[in-house]
């Protein structure tokens, strides 16, 4: 795989689970990362220990992607100490699980804020500055629940759906502009959000997944890493699934 040398990789979400292993995956191709977080700091710290001492330039940046005057300060922060930004990884994502008769206004706000709303504000605080140097790599992790939907998750459902247009539309606006944008579709990944699921629930959806197994972080990384290529010029406004089958 290419190298990554001098590109500066932001990547929301950073400090866990999917996240930390496309910031490793940047890392081992050289790239420079600044990983965004939102409450964790002992995650982001530890992180960012990990790649200083593996010789990785990498800062952690904390910040509230769902409130549009702290995203565009992290941007400028960002710009400020790296003097740039060549990709942006749109990973920031949570879940509040209910059922629609059940779910209440907050639940879905803070959801539809965080995975969707968020890759709006931050996307538009890097755009000007990957405009200005006609170079970027945007890529969106969506999931395969944005696809089939799923009982107790209309919120996230309709957040990670809610991805692909936006993605279509932003690979269209920056066709020209020596942009690319494309999503990340996973299906269930091994990390502490499913680690949070009842055991027997879990074995009923690996029971579903034709390879029987849950996909490991390193998995989906090594896709977004490919996107984030200065050799994927040409692929753009596409949605890639990775889910062991579990959607066709």
């Amino acid at each position: 795989m290419a190298d990554l040398k001098d590109h500066v990789a932001l990547v929301t979400g950073g400090s866990k689970g999917i996240g930390k292993a496309i910031c490793r995956q940047f890392a081992e191709h050289r790239a420079r990362i600044a990983c965004v977080y939102g409450h964790d700091r002992g995650a982001a710290e530890v992180m960012e220990q990990e790649f200083q001492e593996q010789g990785c330039e990498a800062n952690v940046y904390q910040c509230d992607v769902t409130e549009p005057e702290q995203v565009s300060g992290m941007v400028d922060h960002v710009v400020k100490d790296f003097g740039k930004v060549d990709i942006l990884v749109n990973n920031a994502g949570i879940t509040s699980d209910k059922t629609v008769a059940k779910m209440e206004i907050a639940d879905w706000n803070k959801v539809l804020g965080t995975d969707l709303s968020s890759c709006f504000y931050v996307s538009r605080a890097v755009l000007p500055q990957m405009l200005a140097q006609q170079y970027g790599r945007i890529i969106n992790i969506s999931s395969v629940i944005g696809l089939s939907g799923n009982i107790g998750q209309a919120n996230y459902a309709s957040a990670k759906a809610g991805l692909f247009g936006f993605t279509k539309t932003l690979a269209l606006e920056t066709a020209r502009k020596g942009i690319t944008v494309n999503a990340v579709a996973p299906g269930f990944v091994r990390t502490e959000m499913t680690e949070k699921i009842a055991p027997e629930i879990l074995e009923k959806i690996v029971d579903h997944i034709p390879m029987r197994r849950l996909a490991e972080p390193h998995e989906i990384s090594r896709l977004v890493s490919f996107l984030a290529q200065e050799e994927s010029a040409y692929i753009t406004g596409q949605i890639y699934g990775i889910n062991g089958g579990l959607y066709m």
